[in-house]
């Protein structure tokens, strides 16, 4: 087949950064409760959603609406 191996150098001097970089998600290791994680799976199995995405989607609601935790200590 010609013409479908690869290059021995390519060419990068024109390219353009990726406009949408910044948007791009970003792997963390986070431990979370097992009931928790059971909540949001049932929850993004009735929503038909990856149960990480409704995570990510309650996650950003919580910091675009800067949504405060009040905490007591008992």
């Amino acid at each position: 087949m010609k013409g479908t191996g690869m290059r021995d150098h390519y060419d990068f001097s024109d390219s353009v950064k990726n406009p949408y970089a910044k948007k791009l998600k970003k792997q963390v290791t986070i431990r979370l409760d097992e009931d928790t994680i059971e909540y949001f799976k049932k929850l993004a199995d009735e929503k038909d959603l990856p149960y990480q995405s409704l995570i990510n989607l309650y996650l950003r609601d919580c910091a675009q609406s800067h949504k405060d935790l009040k905490i007591e200590w008992k």
